[in-house]
């Protein structure tokens, strides 16, 4: 009995006294932190979010409106959950600022494209690695290295026109583009050859695109599962030809600046190999999609606009229309076609001469940016216009949210490369096609000099009229901006390609 009474005074003192310690234990800590202030918005659905919202507004091309439909409603800072990570879109030039140059800022994919593209891939790392891979992807990409592959772009850009358009009373367009953006980048990046091994791959890559913004849900016949499928394909083939370059490198086979892989394999580090395969592997494939589709998007959207644009065309072709600035500028093609011998490529210099052809790029890349948008992860907890993003979740920004401001850029739906010309240029960090900052596309340059090229001989052989009525004259993002039945076009071939 004594026993169980001592029991039952512990138990009551207990009772008694913990209700008092942490009574005494709170009075003496300091009171817990104030609520974090999240910006306005709903996160959604679990896994879901908003993210079938979006895409659907992608495939009725009406992402521009989706975007600007929630900021008109809760300003240019909200929360969202978008491919099932809690999310803040971001919007405006500030904004553009902070993404680019925030020092606690980490890059952040959505889960389904870091899982087909690669995890090793210089859109996820940070720090050191991200400093020692794009350096190393530098080496390749650097505008000094670009211009000696300039030869070689024209090469098939010249091979692409003679036999998939000379001929031909019809094409269409946005296919024949990522054909050529394909062999550019099989050709330049990979060092492949024409063949099996090549087909493969444009399969394989096909495939990938499927699942890249998708729900990640890896279940049998879900996009998501089609494109990491694909994936494997693609990686599989991309590593066999890593171990080919290799090889022939050590045999004295081939030169480091023979392609990308072979440029990247040859890097050393105190006598180590400075990149892993898998980095290697990894940034190779991130080369392929982001080279490929912005490449043959802007292309295929250039010729868009400049069917219905025949001032600007004719100015860039043949000097036609007077109105434009400067008269060395008037016929920047046919000059240098001129000093051009039969069969002779294109040099670095004549591209740089191209500088109207490059206006009507920009204003293309600004009216229709090959990517809506890109991701960012706050490590940290992070204040940006008096709201705090919470540490783990990702940002999101688009830059059509400031292409298409008409505070920043007049009549925006208007198509006018001479906001270009140098003397109207848009305030800092609104025109953002490429990113900006330490992470602007590495590609640009290449990007340039492909896209130049390919104008010069399209615009000196051909002319082209849109075959489809206004009405079905539009596009939708899949998720890259795609035109209708891929942009048919009736041709006209004012001179044969040598």
């Amino acid at each position: 009995m004594a026993v169980v009474a001592v029991a039952v005074v512990i138990a009551l003192l207990a009772a008694f006294l913990t209700p008092l310690a942490v009574y005494l234990a709170r009075r003496a800590s300091p009171p817990p932190p104030p609520r974090r202030n999240l910006p306005p918005g709903s996160l959604g659905l679990p896994l879901i979010g908003q993210s079938l919202s979006l895409l659907r507004a992608m495939r009725r091309n009406t992402a521009d409106r989706w975007l600007q439909d929630r900021i008109d409603r809760y300003g240019p800072v909200s929360k969202l959950s978008l491919f099932g990570a809690p999310t803040v879109l971001v919007a405006g030039p500030a904004a553009n600022k902070v993404v680019f140059h925030h020092e606690a800022l980490a890059p952040k994919q959505p889960r389904s494209l870091a899982a087909i593209i690669g995890r090793r891939n210089i859109l996820e790392l940070v720090g050191d690695d991200h400093r020692r891979v794009r350096g190393a992807i530098l080496q390749f990409l650097r505008p000094d290295m670009v211009r000696r592959y300039v030869g070689k772009i024209d090469g098939e850009v010249r091979r692409h026109l003679a036999a998939r358009w000379a001929g031909r009373r019809t094409v269409a367009v946005f296919p024949l583009m990522k054909t050529l953006a394909f062999d550019v980048i099989a050709t330049l990046l990979f060092g492949l050859d024409r063949g099996a091994i090549r087909e493969q791959l444009a399969d394989a890559f096909d495939g990938m695109h499927e699942g890249l913004w998708t729900v990640p849900v890896d279940l049998p016949f879900t996009p998501f599962r089609r494109g990491l499928m694909a994936s494997a394909r693609a990686r599989r083939l991309v590593e066999a030809t890593v171990r080919e370059k290799a090889a022939k490198l050590e045999h004295g086979e081939s030169s480091p600046s023979d392609d990308l892989i072979s440029c990247l394999l040859s890097l050393r580090d105190g006598g180590r190999q400075l990149l892993t395969e898998e980095e290697i592997v990894d940034n190779s494939v991130l080369a392929l999609v982001a080279g490929h589709d912005t490449s043959a998007v802007l292309l295929t959207f250039m010729l868009r606009h400049l069917a219905n644009d025949p001032a600007t065309l004719a100015a860039m072709a043949q000097g036609k229309n007077s109105t434009l600035p400067s008269p060395d500028e008037h016929s920047e093609h046919e000059e240098i076609a001129r000093g051009k011998r039969d069969g002779e490529a294109l040099t670095w210099e004549d591209v740089a001469k191209m500088k109207l052809s490059w206006r009507v790029a920009q204003e293309t890349l600004r009216m229709v940016p090959p990517v809506l948008g890109s991701f960012r992860r706050a490590p940290v907890d992070v204040e940006f216009e008096g709201y705090t993003i919470p540490r783990g979740w990702q940002i999101f920004w688009s830059p059509s949210v400031t292409h298409m401001d008409p505070a920043i850029f007049h009549e925006p739906t208007k198509f006018e490369p001479s906001r270009f010309d140098g003397t109207a240029a848009a305030a800092a960090y609104s025109f953002v096609p490429f990113g900006g900052g330490p992470r602007i596309c590495p590609g640009m340059e290449l990007a340039r000099v492909e896209t130049l090229v390919t104008a010069h001989y399209l615009v000196r052989h051909f002319r082209w009229k849109l075959c489809l009525g206004e009405e079905k004259n539009t596009f939708l993002r899949d998720p890259m901006p795609t035109p209708h039945d891929g942009l048919p076009v009736e041709l006209d071939h004012i001179a044969p390609l040598c």
